[in-house]
């Protein structure tokens, strides 16, 4: 880990959606070494400033980054606009990530809302890389529209057994499922008892997609989250990422339900 800046260089740019893009870094001298699924990076836009940026796919040696990133800020508004050749700096890893070793042996699913299938994606190429490891892959994703999808072109790869998606508000050619994401639930296949979930999206749909789980029988504890809040640091030293008695820069953004459940049921938090 570092916290300072190493510098990155942009070597690829995908348009996703009418406002989010996938930015590839290459470590220009050293890099930050490997990311586990579900860890962050500090990415600093050079004059702009920097923002926390979970990892949507890595090399295991590190050299290579790749981020996720919607324009809703000045940083990540900046970040979008870089074009091939730019430069940025990254410290990192920072945080706790997906653990997906703890899973072994059990069927998953896989549950993101919005662009909260970025951070989701990495635990995604981990299980497909070791799929004798685990049971039964299922990964739900929903999303505002068709056009705010993230990855359409992979979920063939993810369907085995089962990948879904589902729109809050359909288009004029969407065939595909509408509602809220835990509606696909029902069309999953896991033995709840012999299952680990990883949840990733807005905090109200965290909420309702946890409470869903351990009501169909999904161990707390095997109800993962990642939890945002305005990190600055990234250090645990700051506080603006604070949630109750976490520091979710250092002891988060993953951290079971269990745990979570009592510190979102607080309105204040």
């Amino acid at each position: 880990m570092t916290h300072v800046p190493l510098p990155y260089r942009v070597t690829d740019r995908r348009a996703e959606t009418h406002d989010t893009v996938t930015l590839v870094l290459e470590a220009e001298t050293d890099s930050l070494g490997p990311f586990a699924p579900g860890q962050f990076a500090m990415v600093y836009a050079f004059g702009v400033g920097e923002i926390p940026l979970s990892l949507s796919r890595a090399a295991p040696d590190g050299l290579r980054l790749t981020h996720t990133v919607r324009a809703v800020g000045a940083v990540s508004r900046a970040l979008c606009g870089l074009r091939t050749g730019a430069a940025v700096g990254v410290r990192g890893p920072f945080g706790t990530g997906w653990a997906p070793h703890t899973a072994h042996g059990l069927d998953l699913l896989v549950i993101a809302g919005g662009l909260g299938l970025a951070p989701l994606r990495p635990l995604i190429d981990a299980v497909l890389a070791e799929p004798h490891a685990y049971g039964r892959l299922n990964v739900l994703a929903g999303a505002r529209t068709p056009g705010d999808l993230l990855y359409q072109g992979e979920f063939p790869a993810w369907a085995r057994p089962f990948a879904a998606a589902t729109v809050d508000r359909p288009s004029a050619d969407w065939t595909g499922r509408v509602g809220v994401v835990t509606t696909l639930l029902g069309e999953a296949r896991f033995t709840p008892a012999d299952t680990a979930a990883f949840v990733c999206g807005p905090e109200v749909m965290i909420r309702a997609t946890a409470r869903a789980l351990v009501h169909q029988g999904v161990r707390p504890d095997r109800v993962h989250v990642s939890l945002e809040r305005n990190m600055r640091c990234a250090t645990g030293h700051c506080g603006h990422c604070q949630l109750g008695p976490l520091l979710l820069c250092r002891d988060g953004p993953v951290v079971t339900y269990d745990h979570a459940e009592p510190l979102l049921a607080v309105r204040e938090l």
